[in-house]
């Protein structure tokens, strides 16, 4: 077993390349609903931040150039083999519309109390990625004629079915089809147009009329530190020096009326613009949040796309039509004209402003966070559509049941990773794939080998880039002919290919990495004290070995012959299936 410090090879990654540039021209409440905080039993483990995407939107700069892949006139590894149509649903109601129609709706109409019990449905329904999604049109305490908000809509995207009619493919399209149509989603572009107003300012509630309890916000976990109001909604921040936006998906716990404390890392876009408002002397972050938009947006805000890239760009793309953004009311953002919700306010910053938040059932599986201070959303205006719907998520898979975080990363992240590894001139990678339980934190790499150490150069180009950060604890590789979604077949490979005594296990010591996985010591999954979690990370090389020598007992081959029947002996049988009485063969 070798320990190796593998430094970043001197390559222009996505993150690393200049970004695009903008065109010229850029520059009454029922009683107040309990809280269920009474629900929660002390336990120490640690929290997660929701995956976030890029940045590229500045608000005048909505004319330029849609770009498309950015490997063009080049076929290579790993591109689209399924005839795709776009589709443009335009909101989440479209959205949900064409789900019923497909049978993809559960609807529950008895009442259900979102004090854990939402959540606990949420949770039982979903499954290995074959659960429904799911519509709470009956919510206790949110059911009368003055309720504000009645509904509440989760699992939209905890399917690959689903998640390929986003994509306007077959419903039956096999992930790693998505994988493919991933990458080039990340290269896309179609930039959204401004309109002047749209259905989330059907209602607009300002100073004393804000209250954030009035939408049916889920105490999702009985573990949970309180009622989680963001769990799939769009964070929209702004560099205030270049005025690029992010859209990423960040949780957030209400506080009281006006105050919503979320969880974000430094190294995380939505870290990056805090950090540039702080170091010009800011306080605090103008920010809006979407939540109910169209699902192209839901997907890539929970996406890793790539610094200089706007989700609002990627969506586009996705969708095959511009996104429609409206400006905010109070911050100088812009939104989805047709959100459902729209938060706006001010990030504070300033830790002397900061509230508690956390724990929460995250992503990892386990309960993430002690509560602890963290920057909090100054709610400065809510607008929304007349009888709005609240979109979450039921957050963290287990083997069994996987989330929508997890199905969506196993797509994108392997997506990232090729796309990472074409870029960095790594050749003959056939297909990457990750499990939808672990969401991208083990890597399985498929590569037809030109060359010895070439999965060693793989696991470095992917370590040494940015998309690394909370992801890709573990990288698998194998030869081409293991199929990487079969881990049946994997796990035969790393049987009998790999020997630790032949460098095939390769650990690189005290990289960045998740703050939220309990494997680690809890002192280094601090992203407070540290910005960002601790790792060390292991490649498993499962190809088959070319320091070896050529075997002429196996024709010259390094490796023996494995014991399936030659395609001779196959066909002789099969000429005489029939025969022998073997009825179909399947």
């Amino acid at each position: 077993m070798t320990f190796l410090s593998i430094p970043p090879p001197p390559l222009c990654w996505p993150w690393a390349c200049p970004p695009r540039q903008p065109s010229p021209d850029a520059s009454m409440r029922q009683g107040r609903p309990r809280d269920g905080r009474g629900n929660r039993r002390k336990l120490t483990a640690y929290y997660r931040p929701m995956p976030s995407g890029g940045a590229g939107l500045t608000p005048a700069a909505l004319a330029s150039p849609a770009r498309r892949c950015e490997f063009p006139g080049r076929q290579c590894e790993g591109s689209m083999t399924v005839e795709r149509k776009p589709v443009a649903y335009g909101d989440a109601r479209a959205w949900i519309a064409a789900l019923k129609a497909a049978g993809e709706v559960q609807q529950i109409d008895a009442e259900v109390d979102w004090n854990i019990e939402l959540g606990t449905i949420a949770r039982m329904l979903q499954g290995p990625a074959t659960g429904p999604a799911v519509m709470f049109n009956n919510i206790k305490d949110y059911n009368g004629p003055s309720s504000r908000c009645r509904k509440v809509f989760t699992g939209a995207l905890s399917s690959y079915r689903r998640i390929a009619m986003m994509m306007g493919l077959p419903r039956e399209t096999h992930p790693r089809e998505l994988v493919r149509l991933g990458r080039t989603i990340l290269t896309g572009s179609i930039p959204p147009v401004v309109v002047e107003t749209g259905p989330c300012k059907e209602n607009i509630l300002t100073g004393d009329a804000i209250d954030l309890y009035e939408f049916p916000a889920p105490y999702w976990n009985r573990l949970d530190g309180g009622r989680y109001l963001m769990t799939y909604g769009g964070c929209v921040t702004k560099d205030p020096e270049t005025g690029i936006m992010n859209v990423g998906v960040y949780r957030g716990m209400i506080h009281d009326k006006t105050r919503i404390p979320i969880l974000m890392w430094r190294a995380q876009h939505i870290g990056h613009h805090v950090t540039a408002w702080q170091n010009g002397g800011a306080s605090e972050v103008p920010i809006a949040v979407a939540i109910g938009v169209d699902p192209a947006l839901e997907f890539v805000g929970g996406a890793p796309v790539p610094k200089g890239i706007c989700e609002y760009d990627v969506a586009g793309s996705i969708r095959g039509a511009p996104m429609e953004l409206v400006k905010c009311e109070t911050v100088d953002l812009h939104v989805p004209a047709n959100s459902e919700i729209v938060i706006e306010g001010m990030l504070q910053i300033d830790p002397a402003n900061y509230l508690p938040e956390g724990p929460f059932a995250e992503f990892t599986g386990y309960l993430a966070g002690d509560p602890a201070p963290k920057p909090a959303i100054r709610v400065t205006a809510i607008t929304h559509r007349n009888n709005p719907i609240l979109r979450g998520t039921i957050e963290g898979a287990v083997p069994g049941s996987y989330s929508e975080n997890t199905v969506t990363s196993s797509i994108m992240r392997a997506a990232t990773a090729w796309n990472v590894l074409d870029r960095a001139g790594v050749p003959g990678i056939t297909d990457v794939w990750c499990q939808p339980v672990q969401a991208g934190i083990n890597l399985l790499i498929q590569m037809k080998q030109s060359y010895r150490n070439q999965a060693k150069q793989a696991a470095n180009a992917i370590w040494g880039s940015s998309a690394a950060h909370v992801r890709y604890k573990h990288i698998t590789v194998v030869d081409d002919d293991i199929d990487i979604h079969d881990y049946a077949a994997v796990d035969w490979a790393i049987a009998y290919r790999v020997n630790a005594g032949e460098n095939d296990v390769i650990i690189m010591p005290s990289t960045f990495g998740l703050g939220l996985d309990p494997s680690v010591r809890k002192r280094d999954r601090n992203p407070t004290l540290f910005g960002t979690g601790k790792w060390n990370r292991v490649l498993i090389d499962a190809t088959m070995n070319l320091d070896y020598d050529p075997d002429p007992d196996f024709g010259g081959a390094r490796y023996p012959p494995t014991v399936r029947p030659t395609k001779e002996d196959e066909a002789a049988v099969l000429a005489r299936w029939e025969e022998l009485g073997l009825g179909e063969r399947k």
